[in-house]
């Protein structure tokens, strides 16, 4: 097939080299502008871009879609028979998703109709879900919305966000060239959401990251998990930000203060967290790398009742 391929994170890079491994031609692989960092001094390649020149692959960079004839009219001659998108960050306007004869396909990292949205796989681990996986959809005007193709499913449990976004990546990747060897029985076979079972998952900002010790341990656990590695969660401690990388929910009660220390030693940092005891087993001083808890606290002190804000 004649493809034209948007993306532009890490996600998005597996599914475009299975693509071309799958003898797809990709006309034209579109993402984000380039990103100017250090104060304008140095410029950063989306890891789309970067796989995309590596592969000989032509890169279009449009600064907005909505609007612009001429990126419109390249997408036009270029007669892709699809377009494939997978966390390209611009909703499309109609005008494109009409353009390609089977339409624009999504690469989605939730089991639609759960968790549309920016942040479906950290959704998905703080609600606690056993399984998770990734569905292929055709897109429609509204956010995450379309007929569904196909779907695959994973374990979720334990998992840490970064983990499960590589599994689904490549899990996307595999399942879009196996809708794409019959994509007009997929097509005929769509699958409209149920709309009465959708849930949202928002974008995510750095301040998601910051823990909540009124919440019990459990929840504090799942969040450690699903924000690793960005943003980390943590927390100030003696006027110090540390973040928390790992923790184990324990069944003993207290009734010490949210965020107060219970314990320090070999096993961990107890801290009671929702009436019951949060165990952080790895955790990262600022300036430093993350490490055991244990073997951080065997050069470090931390005073039993302090508190962690």
């Amino acid at each position: 097939m004649r493809l034209i391929y948007m993306g532009t994170p890490d996600f998005a890079v597996p599914p475009m080299e299975m693509l071309a491994q799958a003898g797809h031609e990709i006309i034209y692989a579109v993402t984000q502008p380039d990103a100017v960092r250090d104060r304008g001094k140095k410029i950063h390649f989306s890891p789309v871009k970067e796989k995309a020149i590596e592969m000989g692959i032509p890169v279009l960079q449009p600064s907005k879609i909505r609007r612009n004839e001429e990126f419109a009219q390249t997408l036009k001659d270029a007669e892709p028979d699809a377009i494939i998108v997978s966390a390209y960050g611009k909703i499309l306007p109609k005008h494109i998703l009409d353009l390609p004869k089977y339409g624009c396909l999504n690469i989605h990292g939730s089991l639609l109709p759960r968790f549309r949205g920016a942040a479906p796989i950290q959704a998905a681990i703080i609600a606690g879900d056993e399984e998770t996986g990734v569905t292929i959809m055709r897109m429609n005007e509204g956010l995450d919305t379309g007929d569904m193709l196909a779907k695959a499913a994973t374990p979720a449990s334990g998992k840490t966000c970064g983990q499960l976004h590589d599994e689904l990546s490549e899990m996307g990747g595999r399942l879009l060239v196996e809708t794409l060897e019959d994509i007009e029985g997929a097509l005929s076979g769509a699958e409209k959401q149920d709309d009465s079972l959708a849930t949202y998952a928002p974008m995510i900002s750095k301040e998601d990251g910051h823990l909540d010790f009124t919440l019990a341990p459990e929840a504090i656990e799942r969040r450690m998990r699903a924000y690793d590695p960005w943003p980390g969660t943590f927390a100030e401690m003696n006027g110090k930000t540390y973040k928390l990388w790992r923790s184990k929910a324990l069944e003993d009660s207290t009734e010490a203060p949210p965020g107060t220390v219970l314990a320090a030693g070999g096993e961990g940092l107890d801290i009671s967290a929702g009436g019951r005891v949060l165990r952080v087993t790895q955790l990262q001083a600022p300036g430093k790398k993350r490490m055991e808890t244990g073997d951080f606290l065997r050069g470090n002190v931390i005073e039993i009742g302090t508190v962690l804000r």
